[in-house]
């Protein structure tokens, strides 16, 4: 009797043992700022990863657009209830830097967790906003993006125009929009995000610098510049455009986009990482190009600079969420990973074994002009002008561009007075962060 009550015994510690909470799921929360159609490929990302392992749980959070998730993170932070990833926006990189004591270099928590990790595999394009002076990997691209020209290609055959071929030059784009407004749409062109479109990637486009100190890259202490002869020039022909709706301004961030899907407007600038949704809702044939550029600018077109987020990895949280975070930025990290969600939200590949195996999939030849991205930001080797930007409190800079575009595009200031308006209010912002942050 005794023996077998030893043996009962050993056999619930045995049972036990397998259902131990040793053995449950560590659950680690990604806070991010895509919806729609973005949000649902974002989730089905994170499916895949939980799918392929049983001891990591990757829970997406939507936070709303990238300034709430950014400002919902830091009150967190100070409350310790962050969660161990959260999605930022790509000018919010010198911040994010800043916060030294907040953030986990990426490059440090893959070589601290073991997992295979090297900036080399990245393209240069990408991994030159998120590094630091001596090349390490600050935090891991994601949604790398860049502006690229859409136009709706019934609304071409309608104006009389050869729907396979896009506008090159901004002549040439002015000259379809108003063909289209001839041929009675509402508006001939508009575009999304404002300052990224038409002043940080129409600088770099341009060869033209946004700010001394190769925008900031290489410290601090850089002044805006970007109110230039010919960024006026481009300012003031959108203005001009604007009185006859050849332009027509639609307002900030995406606020454009549902325009060009209802077929309002037959062109539309926007963000490559946009496709997916604008294919999802869209009821007419869309083609693609590159950015356009004014053809006399000598050193145009150059290259464009990307948009779009990275993930930063938040400190203090448990040491077995980290190793967990370190297999999820590894998964991410496959070509087949990466291939599968250029195809499908057309944000650009982050690797250059992504963008060889989409092309060796054939897509770019089943989905003419899809390639544009890629082949857009590695026109040309970048310059100081064309790598990218980094300056302090550029989302409050941002703004301040807006507000004084806006005033341009309604006719309430001319051009150069806007744009010098614009220079002089985020320098002031950038003397501000300057002064908060003596040690970067």
């Amino acid at each position: 009797m005794l023996t077998s009550a030893l043996r009962y015994v050993a056999l619930i510690a045995i049972a036990a043992h397998l259902v131990s909470p040793a053995h449950a799921v560590t659950d680690i929360q990604w806070w991010h700022a895509m919806s729609g159609e973005l949000g649902r490929q974002l989730e089905k990302l994170a499916a895949d990863f939980n799918a392929s392992q049983s001891g990591y749980r990757i829970v997406p959070v939507y936070k709303g657009n990238y300034t709430e998730t950014v400002t919902a993170a830091i009150f967190a932070f100070r409350s310790r209830s962050q969660p161990a990833i959260v999605q930022v926006n790509e000018i919010a990189t010198a911040t994010m830097m800043a916060a030294k004591g907040a953030t986990y270099p990426v490059y440090e928590l893959m070589r601290d967790q073991a997992e295979s990790f090297s900036s080399a595999a990245y393209l240069p394009a990408i991994t030159g906003y998120y590094t630091d002076t001596a090349g390490n990997m600050l935090s891991f691209p994601f949604n790398a993006s860049t502006p690229i020209l859409y136009y709706n290609k019934d609304l071409f055959r309608a104006a009389g125009l050869n729907p396979d071929v896009p506008p090159r030059t901004w002549p040439e784009l002015g000259a379809a929009a108003k063909r289209l407004r001839t041929a009675g749409a509402v508006c001939g062109f508009t575009t999304s995000w404002p300052s990224w479109i038409n002043v940080e990637n129409f600088s770099a486009f341009h060869d033209l610098p946004v700010a001394t100190k190769s925008n900031g890259l290489r410290g601090l202490d850089a002044v805006l510049t970007f109110n230039n002869p010919t960024m006026v020039r481009h300012i003031a022909q959108l203005a001009e455009w604007q009185k006859t709706k050849v332009f027509d301004y639609s307002g900030r961030a995406t606020s454009a986009e549902p325009r060009f899907q209802k077929s309002e407007c037959g062109i539309f600038l926007g963000s490559s990482g946009t496709r997916a949704d604008i294919v999802a809702n869209a009821k007419f044939e869309v083609g693609y190009g590159m950015l356009p550029y004014w053809p006399d600018v000598a050193a145009a077109p150059q290259n464009s600079i990307i948009g779009g987020a990275t993930l930063w990895v938040l400190r203090d949280r448990p040491r077995e969420e980290y190793k967990g975070v370190a297999k999820f930025f590894a998964f991410l990290s496959q070509p087949e990973i990466q291939a599968a969600w250029h195809q499908k939200t057309g944000n650009l590949p982050i690797t250059r074994a992504a963008f060889d195996l989409t092309r060796a999939q054939g897509f770019y030849d089943r989905n003419p002009g899809t390639a544009n991205s890629i082949e857009q930001i590695t026109l040309k080797p970048p310059t100081e002008n064309s790598r990218g930007l980094r300056l302090g409190s550029f989302t409050l800079i941002r703004d301040a561009i807006e507000d004084e575009l806006e005033q341009a595009f309604s006719g309430k200031k001319p051009a150069q007075v806007a744009l010098d308006a614009a220079v002089d209010r985020g320098n002031k912002l950038l003397r501000q962060f300057e002064r908060a942050n003596p040690e970067q």
